[in-house]
Parts: structure tokens; C-alpha cells; sequence
């Protein structure tokens, strides 16, 4: 067994207290004598989520030697209030021990640096491993094991139950609720996201009339009683009279059958797509990662494949899938499909000459157009979220999941975060505010001329008349913008510096160990330089015409642990996106150092 560096824990410390312990406040020696597991997440990374999904089998496997506990590290404003944190922790299934940590105490008392990490201590409170990102789960499971055997033998192994205990169940008909559609006979059908359920309304949004799926986390076909789904999201007609569901956690399209509510399976295999997977090929042999949404448009389902950030399409007739848009890598980059970003999309909605996406990681609408070239219609990017109404280059959302086609050609936009449905109108550029405190709209319908919205953390549906003039909101605005770096114009040398850490190597057994990815907004601040490359340093030319703008820098390193007794050397990941306002400056530093971290960053 190789030897393991080991750092005493730090204590788990949080303003926001405990979730899932029956009000219990817990502490580290609380856990000694178990491998405990714990998972920086926020619930508004895709990631994470995977990461979620993930650890559920170990927590199983080894459930009277392992402790996982989450630590809830916010991104967003509306991510550190705790509600919201205990909505999520219902909302995905959490059934492990919560720390509520909203102004990052615990991250930054464990130098967290990304979502999500996982952190692994062992039976004597050490720390001994480390990994930021998704993927994880095998290499510390083969830990656990060895930790188990290691301390077993020492007698500092104690097996026992988690301290987990679990909310008490809610009466309501819907649980979290995600993506609405109307349907051709007049009622509504809605993802009953958290039952992992479909369930037909009538008219009135409040009665039902049927559901459909067993109600227990799986993944089955069949009649609406055997069915199974796991956390289905959107829902689209198809032009047969069915309907195609997006079952997000089973990485899969679903088929209903209105007539019978038969469910059979359109696209995906039930495993999550990885970079290095196919991206094309027959519907029910190629990899999908959580498809959020559906809609049709130009004669194929299009789908929000929020979980590689891109929009892929399934074509009924030919029984194929494509990414269509999106490179996978995350931020928000206009231009032809092949060469746009986008982070995280979860809502679409189309018309005949566009398909609206809300992007929901740059708080931002975008649109793609019957070309395939995507646009922006409001959002600036990761860095800058809101509530601000006005023309839509100032506007502001934050993290919006559903968007609705409206009759004068404009859009509502389900602003998730901010309780709030927005409106964006093409004609005039502006963004006005229609509703607020709605508990975390996620999707809406037009019924007449009611828009019926989605209400998730407040498990209902709910009716709105679209009024006369739009609501008033107080202007909010955040974000972690910093203050623009000066950089002289023409040449200017990017050099990303990383060395392996301690006991590790670059990983060069399949080719360069290292890679960078280099772009700029607007565009044209960049002359040369832009692109991918293993080399961590490039030579940019900026462009004097262009004052100021932001620079976008992605950059990957891997490497092993350099352990030739180790049969199985654990290898990482190292990647850190950032964005750089630059102001250029004449006599202003031409060279732009930037730390990738010796250490497991996402």
C-alpha cells in the first residue's frame, strides 16, 4: 500500500447550521472511527449533482463504515439563504448529514477552490485525499476499502449508522415540481420531478387525472404503474400525439404514450456521457448527460444537455442523436454551433424561426437561429447575475431554468432565482419584470391568456394574467467581476504556471499532459491567439482599436502520483477556467501570469 500524506481535519463549522440531522448539531469527533466523505457542492452546479448521483451506490455499499456529509457552498445570492438549501436537499434526494455553510467557512478553512470537491478523511480525523470535479467515485471507493482494511486491523475502525435523519414527509399533490405542457385535450402534464413522476392535471391545474410511473427512483419501461423515471424534467410533443420526456438523472429521452401511458425509451443507455464519447450516433446506443429540457424545432427535439453544456437533437426519423451546439466547454461565447459555449442550458421553448434557450449557469437568454448560430439576447456571463430590468444589454437575471414563447413574439422567462418571471421583447430590446414571489419558478405555459407557471419550491402551479404593464422590481445586481487588469496593446505573453504537486508527475501516457483554451469578449479584442493548445503559454496580440474586454482562459493539466510501488497510481485533474478584464493601456505589463494550482481544481 503506498504510503499517504495525512493534514488533521479541520472542525466543520457553518453560520448556516445543520440539515438532515433532526436538528442535531454534529462535530468532528462525532464521526471519528468512520471514512468520512466530505462533498462541497451547490445545488445550482450540474456537477454536483453528478456527484450526488454518484456517491448514492458507496453510501450503500458501505453503509456502517462511511459517513458522507455534504457542505453547502453557495455560489449564488439566492444559494446562502436556508430555505433554499433545505429545498435542495429534498429536491435531489440528499440523504446524508448537511452543513449549511454560506459564507464559505468550511471551504475555505479546507482550501477549497471548486465545486465540487470531495474530501476524504480517514478514522483518526486525517485528511488523505482530495479530488475537485466529477469522476471520483471508483478511485476513493478503492481508498475506502483500504481504509477499512488499514484501521480494522489497528482497532480505530467503528462501524455503526449514520447520522442521518430524515425530513418528515410532505402532503402536498406535486414535490418540487419541474417543466409543465399542455396538452392537445386541454389538461396539463408536469414533471413531478422529486417523486420521479409525470402527472396529468385537468384544466383547472389542481385536480388529477392520472399519474404515471411507479413513484420510485428507476429506470424502467412499461404501463404508467411500472414505468420508472428518475428526476424527469421537460417535456415536449412529439408530432405523433406523444410526448418526449427528458429523464435527467437517467441520462435518457422517454416516450409517453398519451393514449395508453405506455413509457418506452427514445435515446440514451442510462450511462453518463464523458468527454471521449461518441457525440453522434443511433439514439439508444449513444451516451446522454442530463437532458434538462426538450422542444422541437425544425423538425427534431432539441435538448438542453445541461450536463456538457450543449444543445444535442434527436430526429425521430432516422432514430439518431447529434450535438448540434456547444463545445463543452462552459461560459458564454456566441458564433456558429460548432465554435458557441454555453453553461449549463436548462430551458428551451421554439418558434418558427428560433429556438430560445435559457442558459442558466450565465444567467442569460440565448437563442439559436435556423442556421444553427447562437446569439445573446441578455447575459454578459459566468461572473455577473441579478435583478435589473431596462434595456437588455444592462439587465440582469439569475440562474432562469424555463423560458415560454409569448403570441406578440416576445418571451417569458422563468428568472428562478430571483422568485420573478421577466419578459425580453425582441421589438424594443428591453426586459421588464411581469411577476415576483413566485418561489422559484422553473417553467410556464401559455393557457389562453393566462401564463400557468411552475412554482417548484412551492410544489403547485399557478395561474397569472398577463397584465397590461409590467411590475416595478428594486434593481439588484452581483456579481464577482474584479477590477480590469492593465495590459499594454499589440503582444502580450499568457503564461499559465503549474507544477505537479509533491509525489505526483505529468501524466504523459496518452499524449500531452496539458492543455489550454483561449478566447475573448467582445471577439475582437483578439487578433491572434485564440483557440486550444497543450502549450500552457501563448503569444496574444490585442487589439489596440478595442479598449477594454474580458479575457477567457481555460487550462488543464494532469498528473499521477509518481509511486513505482504503487500498482494503481491515483491520477488528477487540475483545471481552472478564468475570466480576465484587461483595460490596455500603453506601458502597461505586457505579460499575464496566471497560477494553476498544484492541486485537484475544477
Amino acid at each position: 500500500m503506498a504510503k499517504r500524506v495525512r493534514v488533521r481535519s479541520p472542525e466543520l463549522t457553518g453560520g448556516g447550521g445543520w440539515i438532515n440531522t433532526g436538528g442535531e448539531e454534529l462535530r468532528l469527533a462525532d464521526f471519528r472511527g468512520r471514512v468520512l466523505i466530505l462533498d462541497f457542492w451547490t445545488f445550482c452546479c450540474i456537477n454536483c449533482l453528478h456527484v450526488l448521483d454518484e456517491l448514492r451506490e458507496l453510501e450503500e455499499r458501505h453503509r456502517d463504515t462511511v459517513v458522507v456529509v455534504g457542505v453547502h457552498s453557495p455560489k449564488f445570492a439566492h444559494e446562502a439563504e436556508h430555505r433554499a438549501v433545505v429545498d435542495a436537499v429534498e429536491r435531489y434526494g440528499v440523504e446524508h448529514p448537511v452543513l449549511d455553510d454560506p459564507d464559505l467557512a468550511t471551504w475555505k478553512q479546507y482550501a477549497v477552490r471548486a465545486w465540487p470537491t470531495l474530501v476524504v478523511i480517514d478514522p483518526e480525523g486525517y485528511v488523505v485525499a482530495q479530488h475537485a470535479g466529477e469522476g471520483h467515485v471508483h478511485a476513493i471507493e478503492r481508498l475506502v476499502e483500504e481504509l477499512e482494511a488499514e484501521h480494522e486491523a489497528k482497532g480505530t475502525l467503528r462501524r455503526g449508522d449514520s447520522p442521518y435523519v430524515p425530513p418528515e414527509p410532505e402532503p402536498t399533490t406535486l414535490r418540487f415540481p419541474g417543466k409543465l405542457l399542455l396538452l392537445p385535450s386541454g389538461n396539463l402534464l408536469v414533471s413531478d420531478t422529486t417523486r420521479h413522476q409525470l402527472v396529468e392535471l385537468a384544466e383547472d391545474a389542481e385536480t388529477v387525472v392520472r399519474r404515471i410511473g411507479s413513484g420510485a427512483r428507476g429506470f424502467a419501461d412499461g404501463g404508467p404503474g411500472e414505468a420508472a423515471f428518475n428526476e424527469p424534467q421537460g417535456l415536449a410533443l412529439l408530432g405523433d400525439g406523444a410526448v418526449v420526456v427528458a429523464d435527467t438523472v437517467n441520462h435518457a429521452l422517454r416516450r409517453l404514450d398519451l393514449a395508453t401511458g405506455a413509457v418506452t425509451t427514445l435515446a440514451g443507455t442510462g450511462r453518463q456521457w464523458w468527454r471521449g464519447s461518441a457525440t453522434s450516433g443511433p439514439a439508444r446506443g449513444t451516451d446522454l448527460s442530463s437532458p434538462w429540457d426538450v422542444a422541437v424545432f425544425g423538425g427534431r427535439v432539441w435538448i438542453a444537455m445541461a450536463g456538457v453544456h450543449q444543445l444535442w437533437t434527436y430526429d425521430p426519423e432516422t432514430g439518431t442523436v447529434a450535438a448540434a451546439a456547444g463545445t463543452t466547454d462552459g461560459g458564454l461565447v456566441d458564433g456558429p454551433g460548432a465554435e458557441a459555449w454555453f453553461a449549463q442550458p436548462s430551458g428551451l421553448a421554439a418558434t418558427a424561426e428560433r429556438l430560445w434557450v435559457a442558459d442558466s449557469e450565465t444567467s442569460a437568454l440565448r437563442w439559436v437561429d435556423r442556421d444553427g448560430h447562437v446569439r445573446t439576447a441578455v447575459g454578459t456571463g459566468l461572473f455577473d447575475f441579478g435583478h435589473r430590468d431596462g434595456p437588455a444589454a444592462e439587465a440582469l437575471l439569475q440562474h432562469p431554468l424555463g423560458v415560454t414563447a409569448l403570441p406578440d413574439g416576445s418571451v417569458a422567462v422563468a428568472d428562478t432565482y430571483n422568485h420573478a418571471l421577466r419578459r425580453y421583447d425582441p421589438a424594443t430590446g428591453e426586459v421588464t419584470t411581469l411577476a415576483t414571489d413566485l418561489r422559484e419558478p422553473s417553467d410556464a405555459v401559455l393557457v389562453g391568456s393566462d401564463l400557468v407557471v411552475v412554482e417548484s419550491a412551492r410544489h403547485r402551479l399557478t395561474r397569472l394574467r398577463l397584465p397590461e404593464e409590467a411590475v416595478r422590481a428594486d434593481a439588484v445586481a452581483h456579481g464577482t467581476r474584479r477590477a480590469a487588469t492593465a495590459v499594454a496593446p499589440g503582444a502580450l505573453r499568457l503564461d499559465v504556471i503549474f507544477e505537479a504537486p509533491a509525489g505526483r508527475k505529468l501524466d504523459t501516457r496518452h499524449g500531452p499532459p496539458t492543455r489550454l483554451l483561449v478566447s475573448s469578449t467582445p471577439p475582437e479584442l483578439l487578433l491572434r491567439g485564440e483557440g486550444a493548445d497543450t502549450d500552457l503559454s501563448r503569444e496574444l496580440e490585442l487589439n489596440p482599436a478595442v479598449g477594454e474586454g474580458v479575457l477567457h482562459v481555460s487550462a488543464m493539466a494532469a498528473s499521477c502520483d509518481d509511486d513505482s510501488a504503487a500498482a494503481y497510481p491515483a491520477c488528477h485533474v487540475h483545471q481552472r477556467d478564468w475570466g480576465v478584464p484587461v483595460r490596455l493601456a500603453e506601458g502597461a505589463a505586457d505579460r499575464l501570469p496566471l497560477v494553476l494550482e498544484g492541486m485537484d481544481a475544477g
